[in-house]
Parts: C-alpha cells; structure tokens; sequence
C-alpha cells in the first residue's frame, strides 16, 4: 500500500513537472508573426508592429517601460498608455509586444498595446 502511494506521489510530481507553463498577457493579446526588431526600427511612427525576445532593461520604478533585445537589435517599449506595467515580470524573460511605432526624439520606440509571456 505505501509503495503505491509513493509510486502515486511520483508520477504526479512527474506530470505537474511537465506540464507547460501559463502564458500570461498584459492588455491586448499579441497576434501575428513577430517581426525582427531591426526592421520596426524602420518602420514610420503609428505602423503596427509585433516584435519577441527577451526582457533586457526595465523601469525599476513604475515598471512603465521596458527593452526588449531578439537577434537582430534593441528597442525600448512603452507601457504608458497601454493601462499595465511590468514590474512583476522579471528581466531575460520571453516576452512577445504588440503595439503601434512612436518616436521619442531621436530614439524610434514601441508604444504598448498588450504583452505575452
């Protein structure tokens, strides 16, 4: 009986331990392909864009902006305006935006309309 009993508690460590991961999102899901972020630093201010990759820098603060780094380049997102922040969401995590091109003085930025994680 104990032996069915731990045999009972592995397998259920085994599967919760393979189960996937919950996806989060913040505001509005992203849809579409991810495009690489050296080519949305090309695009005109109001274009729609979607870009993925990883958590590199956030504000320490109010969580209201973040930058995101993939392969090809950098580019530093706005949450302002999109009614959430990401002060819980730790850096280096994967993270997929959506949202619309904006410039801020010299520096082309992503003004958030929803993240996944």
């Amino acid at each position: 009986m104990l032996a069915r009993l731990a045999t009972a508690a592995l397998l259920g460590l085994a599967l919760t331990g393979c189960a996937p991961e919950e996806t989060r999102v913040l505001g509005a899901t992203p849809a579409g392909a991810p495009s690489p972020i050296s080519t949305v630093h090309k695009a005109p201010a109001g274009k729609p864009v979607v870009i993925a990759g990883e958590i590199v820098e956030k504000c320490p603060v109010a969580g209201c902006w973040f930058s995101v780094r993939d392969g090809s380049g950098t580019v530093r997102v706005d949450t302002k305006n999109a009614g959430f922040v990401v002060l819980d969401v730790p850096l280096h995590t994967r993270v997929t935006v959506a949202g619309k091109m904006k410039r801020s003085g010299e520096e082309q930025q992503i003004e958030a309309s929803g993240v996944r994680y």
